[in-house]
């Protein structure tokens, strides 16, 4: 009798113990299933047609002299003259940043083409610099500068730059316009495999494609063209979203 009763607790111990393995199978194999979860990750882009809202241009002009004095002199009354012609041209005063001077000896070469510590002249050039809204006018100004070589003075004139200054505006749009692309690609490739789109997993902005209106020029690294007032700005943004069944 006691054996019986003995055989009798160890049978209902091994089904209490296999409903407890059982039980933690299902739990384990639920857990897998949560961690295995569906996801697809795309690319979506937004485009957007921007127009230049600044333009900065810049300018050099130069004096030489066998005396550092005279060098010095000839530069200050090229400057007057440059402060003169834009004046004269619409610029106003407060608009010229002028740089400092910087000074370059020019030493002596010899017949064999050593150079020696003769200082032959000095050379001295001034930049200025301008930022202006008013880009028709300045980009004007900046190819008529040159009138001031039948000056006597010897001015070079740079390829003016053009920025449009609410990047920083634009691109939590364009986030959002890239996203929106990116779920609509994502919809599709998820339809065609019998399966539906769930919640945004995450979302990485790529670099920015600022490039002139026309060019499909792209770079790893960006692109910020600033030679053209006209531009295209290209958002990229990579996403993941969960597939449901």
């Amino acid at each position: 009798m006691e054996n019986k009763r003995m055989l009798t607790i160890l049978l209902a111990a091994l089904i209490v113990m296999g409903g407890i393995v059982a039980s933690t199978y299902k739990v384990a194999d639920s857990l897998v299933e949560i961690k295995g979860t569906n996801f697809i990750t795309v690319s979506g882009s937004a485009r957007q047609q921007i127009t230049s809202d600044l333009m900065v241009w810049t300018g050099s002009f130069s004096a030489q002299s066998a005396s550092l004095k005279e060098a010095y002199a000839k530069l200050n009354a090229d400057q007057e003259k440059v402060k003169a012609f834009l004046s004269s041209k619409g610029i106003p005063e407060e608009q010229m940043i002028f740089s400092s001077i910087s000074t370059n000896p020019i030493y002596e070469v010899t017949p064999s083409g050593m150079y020696t510590m003769n200082v032959m002249a000095y050379r001295l050039e001034m930049r200025v610099e301008i930022s202006s809204t008013e880009l028709d006018k300045l980009t004007r100004v900046s190819r008529e500068v040159t009138e001031l070589i039948n000056e006597g003075i010897e001015f070079q004139s740079w390829q003016p730059q053009y920025f449009y200054t609410k990047i920083a505006d634009l691109k939590v749009s364009m986030l959002a316009e890239a996203t929106k692309d990116a779920k609509a690609r994502a919809e599709q490739i998820a339809l065609n495999t019998g399966g539906n789109i769930g919640k945004l997993r995450s979302a990485k902005m790529g670099v920015m494609q600022i490039t002139p209106a026309n060019s499909t020029e792209v770079s790893d690294y960006g692109i910020n063209d600033t030679s053209s007032i006209e531009k295209a700005i290209t958002a990229i943004v990579t996403a993941s979203f969960e597939i449901e069944d």
